[in-house]
């Protein structure tokens, strides 16, 4: 399986394990499959079989092993094994599936270390990144950007690890105070956290121009596990697996997904999963008030919104107006045309955004590909959340909340069962809990204390300089150390 940039047509195809250090390819783009690996009936029979008889991490090692072939697959297995296990994840299905009402589902992606669907991505990198490291002997500092769960997820997927640092940037002010006690509260001598004076687009458009920075990556060895990073969505694939096969019997009936998104990563991975030949008949597109990618889904128009413009929500997670991910969809959207994607996202985007609706393949990214969408307002999440909790004693986070209003709303023009994907624990976002329901929502034991832990952050300018100088005093000041 060799690797693609989205930007480059003329580039040599690179492995899995040189794509999973890098991140961002050299060009800007984002890598993907030369090609998606096709999935037979037989294949959905394997796999319906290894999820009922061995478990998620089974199904995990045999769908990582279409993606990677320079890793043993002995490894892959272990691998796969130590990632997904208990008490990692608090439920020994990893990833349960619960019915909610009138054929929409949950899919339940919050049983890891930080209560995040982020965890079921970083706990896999987390092994990866420790295993090729010391196959190479080489040391790795990671640089990402998060918007509320992302930092924490890969914070704790990488504290103590050999051979690893972590540099975290989020927007000050802008995460909830369990968000930010979750990754500030780590006293970790390997895992740094910058508050950076923005908003989550220019914390990620700090971390693209770093990594755009060749010499400088180079030199100081810069890693991603944003969702730039191919190998958080190759991981993500298999829950979309895992999902179809716990809500159907048999290969012949398809399911659809309502996924909050911002940075497009989630749903991505979904797309790339129905690309395969998982049988997914719907992608619905859930976005809150920050709607860029809803308004590309209902006129062809993507339209990002200046840092001034990104509203402050309550599923803050959310709240991002240029949604990195979108390029690898939009490539694929396009036939792989690498000079167009460069064209649009090199050049339209830095401008302001660009239009497909004249296009005949816009009407493609519906028909072809299965996409939907919807918003949700604050209004409409705080309602949602509330009458699930008061009808049927089911408690979910904002964002999750936002997956199913937009669900219900596109309910009949879906003739599938709809998983709705969870983002993340109620607890992480108590305001607006007690908000919609007049009361705090249970703090699962292993969170406790979590709110009286230090508070390790460094605050500097939205400047890419200013955080290279620090990575690179912080690294020197550590390897003396």
């Amino acid at each position: 399986m060799d690797y693609i940039s989205t930007r480059d047509p003329q580039a040599v195809p690179a492995s899995f394990c040189d794509i999973l250090l890098g991140g961002l390819a050299a060009d800007g783009g984002l890598y993907l499959p030369q090609e998606y690996p096709q999935v037979d009936d037989a294949t959905l029979s394997r796999w319906r079989q290894l999820l009922t008889d061995d478990g998620y991490a089974a199904l995990a090692a045999d769908v990582l092993k279409l993606f990677i072939d320079d890793i043993p697959a002995d490894d892959i297995d272990a691998i796969a094994r130590r990632a997904y296990r208990t008490p990692v994840f608090s439920d020994e299905q990893i990833v349960p599936v619960s019915e909610l009402e009138d054929g929409l589902y949950i899919g339940h992606l919050s049983m890891g270390p930080t209560a995040a669907f982020k965890d079921m991505a970083m706990q896999l990198l987390g092994e990866l990144f420790e295993y090729e490291l010391d196959r190479r002997q080489q040391t790795l500092n990671i640089l990402g950007a998060t918007s509320g769960d992302t930092g924490s997820s890969a914070e704790y997927a990488m504290r103590g690890r050999t051979g690893i640092r972590v540099f975290m940037l989020t927007p000050a002010g802008r995460m909830t105070p369990f968000q930010q006690a979750q990754m500030f509260g780590l006293d970790d001598p390997n895992i740094f956290n910058i508050a950076l004076d923005g908003v989550f687009d220019d914390c990620q458009d700090v971390v693209k121009a770093v990594s755009a920075d060749a010499e400088f990556k180079r030199e100081h060895r810069i890693g991603a596990v944003n969702s730039i990073n191919w190998a958080r969505l190759m991981a993500q694939v298999v829950y979309y697996i895992s999902c179809w096969i716990r809500v159907t019997e048999a290969n012949t009936e398809q399911v659809s997904f309502s996924v909050p998104t911002g940075n497009f990563g989630d749903i991505c991975a979904g797309h790339i999963a129905k690309s395969m030949g998982v049988p997914i008949d719907r992608l619905i597109v859930a976005t809150n008030e920050n709607d860029v990618l809803d308004e590309f889904f209902r006129t062809g128009n993507y339209r990002v919104r200046s840092s001034a413009e990104t509203e402050a929500t309550s599923s803050p997670s959310m709240d991002i107006s240029r949604a990195s991910n979108f390029e690898r969809f939009i490539f694929d959207l396009l036939g792989r045309d690498a000079e167009r994607t460069k064209e649009l996202f090199g050049e339209k985007v830095p401008q302001g955004g660009f239009s497909l609706s004249a296009e005949r393949v816009f009407a493609e990214a519906s028909s072809v590909h299965g996409f939907m969408s919807g918003k949700s307002t604050h209004t409409n999440r705080v309602d949602t959340i509330g009458d699930l909790h008061k009808r049927l004693g089911v408690l979910v986070d904002p964002h999750t909340a936002d997956g199913i209003y937009v669900a219900k709303g596109l309910r009949e023009q879906v003739a599938t069962p709809i998983i709705c994907l969870e983002t993340a624990l109620p607890v992480k976002f108590s305001e607006t809990i007690v908000e919609a329901t007049g009361a705090e929502p249970d703090v699962p034991e292993r969170f406790a204390d979590i709110m009286n832990a230090g508070r390790h952050v460094t605050d500097l300018p939205n400047d890419a300089a200013a955080v290279k100088k620090f990575i690179s005093e912080s690294i020197a000041e550590t390897e003396v150390r």
